[in-house]
């Protein structure tokens, strides 16, 4: 599936956005941090007019993560039972995705994905393979307005049973080449079939954007 392209105004605030959170966080002169200021604003309005939004909201999402802008990781857990693949039905959208989510400060990505499907699922993996690590904005549909990154594990089931949580409402095994309707961009075809590559053939490199 070819990338998906991003709109120019999307890819201009991201810019903006994080230019202005850098120089905030370094810099001390006052003048300079009037400038910064303004270049936030900027994204915040370019943002709030082309998405819709109010602008307070907008700018209030821009202050959750002060600091040095950097990416966000996105964790995901391939797991293969009998020749199919656990998959969750995110509350959000009632879509289906590979289990999985935001890894937390101080976790290792490995532990973070072990976590995300005990919480979303119920079962009790291993991680064993890093079946790809992906652009998460370049998607079917983007993600947030913060970057992104996304790892996608292979990993065994050692022991459990299927139970949803506050985030998924089911949890079924479907086959790679015909699974339910996906929750874009948490999993699309692209992760599937990579993901079937790495079943086929364990010494295939790693994929990555």
């Amino acid at each position: 599936m070819p990338d998906a392209p991003v709109p120019k105004w999307l890819e201009w605030a991201r810019i903006l956005q994080a230019m202005a959170q850098i120089g905030l966080h370094h810099t001390e002169g006052y003048y300079d941090r009037q400038n910064y200021a303004r270049l936030r604003d900027l994204a915040v309005e370019m943002t709030a007019a082309c998405a819709g939004l109010p602008a307070p909201e907008v700018l209030e999402a821009f202050s959750l993560q002060p600091g040095y802008a950097t990416v966000k990781c996105d964790v995901r857990a391939a797991c293969v039972r009998d020749g199919k693949l656990l998959l969750v039905q995110e509350r959000y959208d009632m879509r289906w995705s590979l289990p999985g989510g935001w890894a937390d400060v101080g976790e290792t990505p490995s532990a973070a994905v072990a976590r995300e499907v005990r919480e979303e699922s119920g079962f009790t993996v291993q991680p064993v393979q890093v079946v790809g690590v992906y652009d998460a904005n370049r998607s079917a549909r983007h993600m947030e307005f913060f970057h992104a990154f996304k790892i996608v594990f292979l990993c065994d089931i050692l022991d459990g049973e299927p139970t949803s949580s506050h985030e998924t409402a089911a949890v079924g095994f479907f086959p790679l080449d015909a699974p339910p309707p996906l929750s874009s961009p948490r999993t699309d075809p692209r992760h599937l079939a990579d993901i079937a590559a790495a079943l086929a053939d364990p010494c295939r490199p790693t994929a990555f954007d």
